[in-house]
């Protein structure tokens, strides 16, 4: 059910004239405007390397001569292992050019995900980028597969980007590729298992990047130009989809790189972005960063100051680098609706969105007309939805997969009879569109009551407390569950002060009493336990999206829950 007035405002509204793919805009931008920036790499320092888009075409062009010149043509698949950089879409580019597939892997994935990721999909070569460190494993892991390394690449014995393309003539023409082709297989992040290879035809990206462009410029008008800083994973399908795909149709984009954590302020204010998606865990990190600085009860009453009141919630938008943002989105995981609210009451246009990797990130969203805290939009246009009789969100999105690479038991299995994918959430819906999650259908879990407990709203409640980072609610089996909680980074290397831990007990046990008040006494929990060391990617306790591995997380502790059960405390300190 789309919102009637935005329907009316948006007649014709994804009309087209005949199908472009997206290499067809990337050809047309450079004809048009082979001068306008498109990239801008930093490579130490206040030094940066800048990309027009004729210097992007000619160099992808060259690279993509290459690869076909080791006879890695039409239907290869060519794997980018790198952070995010200016050559990860310079590369996607040729690899396009080529005719060939693109498999990137998260650059934090271990050694043997990598194998079984190059395994799984037949890649024949690998571009070998940005990474903190080199892994010798990572050789092993190689094996024989030709590697060419990005300029920001460690120190490795493949062949460097820049001496291939100094010496290789640029591909002649304009290669076309086919809307039934794949672009890329895109490997989801694991976190409730083996990553499953996503496939994406480039009829559907194009089509779906086309209207996301007239959506966004819709909202900030036909001729906005988009100052974006890229820093979530551009393996993962929502940086590629809403940040590289729409950059490459609207042409109007000048992406920005990060260089690095130490350097991301530096970056931001290079950047100066006016639009910028982020995820939930990252969205709390700043509100932190601020109320590091300020305490919440004198932010409140300093913001409640009609004439100072603006002037400090600008203050706070820049001390974080957001102070030109005009529109802002969360997506990836559920966001706590009180979060949206603190940012919205500092000006900042924060809305939530709703996507997967199995519809290119294009579901539902916010808009500036239709929203609300703890709701994740309206359908986009084009995208039909309907919840099932179990509550489960259906959906028919013109970005839908083609299917899972070598897995047709899993297509049988996630489509129903006509056609909508079963998205695996439990969400409710508000008679003007607005869709609700309420929890993962996988991450329900019972107690030994035999009532079913769903954990993310619970943990979204705790989340929005300043002293809390992330939380997971479990309790399989138990009477009652429990609530394991990260503290904020502030607080973290202060908790096994004993003094510290008598100030932040109190809040912590106000917090569940408050948060149990509101929850049926099924769901009520009966402790808090307080991790010594926080869920990291490097420990394997987060995806590289930075959600939580639920099922790590709960073998990692099995062999405590019992002692901590026993324990008559409602505020645990491991």
């Amino acid at each position: 059910m789309q919102d009637a007035v935005i329907q009316k405002k948006m007649t014709g509204f994804g009309d087209v004239a005949e199908p472009l793919l997206i290499l067809d805009y990337v050809y047309q931008h450079e004809e048009a405007n082979p001068n306008r920036l498109y990239l801008t790499q930093p490579i130490g320092g206040r030094e940066v390397v800048d990309y027009t888009w004729a210097e992007v075409v000619d160099q992808s062009k060259r690279m993509a001569a290459y690869i076909l010149a080791q006879g890695f043509g039409p239907g290869a698949r060519v794997a980018i292992l790198s952070k995010n950089c200016a050559h990860f879409i310079l590369a996607e580019l040729a690899i396009w050019m080529a005719g060939a597939t693109t498999v990137a892997i998260f650059p934090t994935e271990t050694p043997e995900t990598i194998r079984y990721v190059l395994e799984d999909s037949g890649a024949s070569l690998l571009f070998v980028g940005k990474l903190d460190g080199w892994d010798p494993e990572l050789l092993t892991v190689i094996g024989c597969l030709p590697c060419v390394a990005f300029p920001l690449a460690p120190d490795t014995p493949f062949e460097p980007w820049d001496a291939i393309v100094a010496r290789t003539p640029a591909l002649s023409g304009k290669v076309k590729r086919q809307t039934d082709d794949l672009a890329f297989i895109c490997y989801t992040s694991g976190s409730t298992g083996q990553p499953k290879g996503v496939m994406h035809s480039f009829g559907r990206i194009s089509r779906t990047a086309q209207l996301m462009e007239e959506y966004t410029a819709f909202w900030l008008g036909q001729n906005f130009e988009a100052r974006i800083l890229s820093y979530l994973p551009l393996a993962h399908i929502y940086e590629r989809a809403w940040v590289e795909c729409l950059s490459l149709v609207s042409g109007q984009t000048h992406i920005y790189f990060a260089e690095n954590l130490d350097s991301f302020m530096q970056d931001m204010n290079r950047a100066r972005p006016n639009t910028y998606i982020s995820v939930p865990r990252l969205w709390l990190k700043f509100q932190q960063a601020v109320l590091s600085k300020i305490p919440p009860k004198t932010l409140d009453r300093l913001l409640d100051d009609p004439v100072h009141g603006p002037l400090v919630a600008q203050d706070a938008l820049k001390s974080l680098g957001l102070d030109q943002v005009v529109m802002a989105s969360s997506g990836s995981a559920p966001i706590p609706a009180e979060l949206i609210a603190w940012y919205q009451r500092l000006g900042l246009n924060l809305l939530e969105g709703y996507g997967m990797t199995e519809d290119f990130a294009y579901s539902h969203a916010s808009s500036p007309d239709v929203n609300a805290p703890g709701y994740v939009g309206i359908p986009l246009p084009g995208v039909e939805v309907r919840i099932s009789d179990e509550g489960e969100i259906l959906i028919k999105s013109p970005g839908q997969m083609v299917g899972y690479y070598k897995r047709p038991d899993l297509n049988s299995d996630i489509f129903t009879t006509d056609g909508f994918f079963r998205t695996g959430d439990t969400g409710e819906r508000l008679p003007n569109g607005l869709l609700k999650i309420t929890g993962r259908i996988k991450e329900l879990f019972k107690t030994s009551k035999g009532k079913y407990v769903a954990p993310a709203p619970i943990e979204n409640q705790f989340n929005n407390h300043p002293v809390i980072e992330s939380t997971m609610v479990s309790g399989v089996g138990q009477a009652a569950p429990y609530a394991m909680v990260v503290l904020a980074e502030y607080w973290r290397p202060k908790q096994k002060d004993l003094s510290l831990r008598c100030e932040l007990e109190p809040q912590i046990l106000k917090l569940l009493h408050d948060i149990n008040s509101r929850l049926a006494s099924h769901e009520q929990l009966k402790m808090v336990v307080v991790m010594a060391e926080p869920w990291t990617i490097q420990n394997g306790c987060l995806t590289p999206t930075l959600k939580i591995k639920r099922s790590r997380i709960e073998a990692a502790v099995s062999h405590q829950v019992q002692a901590w059960y026993q324990s008559k405390n409602p505020v645990i300190w491991t």
